[in-house]
């Protein structure tokens, strides 16, 4: 067999050219770092890297939501929380307006400081976060949630909640479910005394001695004096029957009917009356107003004592269901935790992924161009070589 000159320069330099590629190819690696620099080098590896990443940009933005969100959330919190600082504060004042010492004067200095109390609590209800959004908006509000108007405070947010998912925490609360759904009287009835009354008569907010008796419908107890003995009746205006009749009065003495009972003081005149009727809804701020309104109109101790009682139990109520909320809101904080711990253990797992697909083990790296770069070096010298393999060397 017989070969040319030309073909061994050519097999020579082929090799040579080869192995040029690849040392540059471990350069590359080498100084990248990686071992898929473009798809051609492994797809299916650069298949896996490109899902990993994929899916740690979306877990990224999951993760900058959930700041977001926590953040609000922890504002929603504090702000509870002051709000039921403030609310214990309106209350011991609504306490110390029962002072029967007290003079109409008096009353109306303690009505001033309920009500820059009440626009403060107002104010915290309509608190946004540090992007603008209310904090208790509900499921959206553009603008302040609540609006106080003539006729009362009014929620203009969207009523609801958003709940918690596997990956998110809600961004706001639901003011409505907070603010605004306070029951009235003890939270299953109301008493009042007729405002026509002539005598001096105030009650306690009453209690239900007998859950399975209580009927919802509505009650006057009417007082009747003759000879100076006082009696009272009652009756239910609803189906308009008698439920009591005759009966003799004393101030500090429950009266008790259908699973009803409440504590009567004073001494009514005849034709005096008290109305019992089913609790309501209402608002923190209408409770808050009516004893404003309660203690600053009281012209006598005892007025002023049943528009404590009134008010010192739907406040109570109220403050119960911003302590709700604040524990809700906690409760999420802790749950945005657990999910950022998750997030971050996620993270490191998909980075994990990532690598094993594409990163190169640069040991092995190291070692591979040590040996390409041998080969190399080789395959210059075998060029060398062949150089001198021609025929023209040997002719004189």
């Amino acid at each position: 067999m017989r070969l040319g000159t030309s073909h061994t320069y050519d097999s020579a330099l082929e090799q040579l050219m080869k192995r040029q590629v690849e040392m540059a190819s471990q350069q590359e690696k080498l100084t990248s770092g990686k071992r898929v620099n473009r798809a051609s080098d492994d797809p299916t590896g650069a298949s896996q890297a490109e899902r990993a990443l994929t899916r740690m940009s979306r877990l990224e933005s999951d993760q900058r939501t959930l700041s977001l969100q926590t953040n609000a959330l922890t504002m929603a919190e504090s702000t509870l929380g002051e709000s039921t600082n403030l609310v214990q504060r309106f209350r011991e004042l609504v306490v110390s307006a029962g002072n029967t010492s007290y003079n109409t004067r008096d009353r109306a200095t303690i009505a001033q400081q309920l009500t820059g109390l009440r626009d403060q609590i107002f104010s915290l209800a309509n608190k946004t976060d540090s992007n603008g959004i209310p904090l208790f908006g509900g499921l959206g509000s553009a603008s302040a949630p609540f609006l106080d108007a003539t006729a009362g405070v009014a929620f203009q947010g969207i009523p609801g909640q958003r709940a918690s998912t596997q990956n998110s925490v809600p961004g706001a609360m639901d003011g409505q479910a907070i603010w605004m759904k306070v029951p009235s009287g003890n939270g299953v009835f109301n008493v009042a005394p007729n405002s026509a009354n002539t005598g001096a008569v105030w009650t306690d907010t009453g209690q239900v001695v007998n859950p399975g008796a209580v009927t919802g419908d509505n009650y006057t107890i009417a007082f009747a004096v003759a000879a100076g003995v006082t009696t009272y009746s009652v009756t239910n205006t609803t189906t308009a029957t008698t439920v009591a009749t005759g009966q003799p009065f004393v101030s500090g003495q429950a009266i008790a009917f259908d699973g009803l009972s409440m504590v009567v003081n004073g001494t009514p005149q005849n034709a005096d009356a008290v109305q019992v009727s089913p609790s309501t809804t209402l608002d923190m701020f209408k409770v808050m107003d009516d004893a404003i309104s309660g203690i600053r109109n009281a012209t006598t101790g005892s007025t002023a004592s049943q528009a404590v009682a009134t008010a010192l139990s739907q406040i109570d109520s109220g403050m119960d269901r911003l302590q709700a909320a604040q524990g809700q809101a906690g409760e999420w904080l802790n749950r945005a935790d657990t999910i950022a711990d998750a997030q971050k253990r996620q993270t490191v797992q998909l980075e994990a992924d990532r690598v094993r697909a594409e990163d190169l083990d640069m040991v092995k790296g190291i070692s591979d161009f040590q040996k390409i770069q041998t080969g190399y070096q080789a395959a210059l010298q075998s060029y060398a070589s062949v150089q001198k393999m021609s025929l023209f060397n040997f002719i004189n």
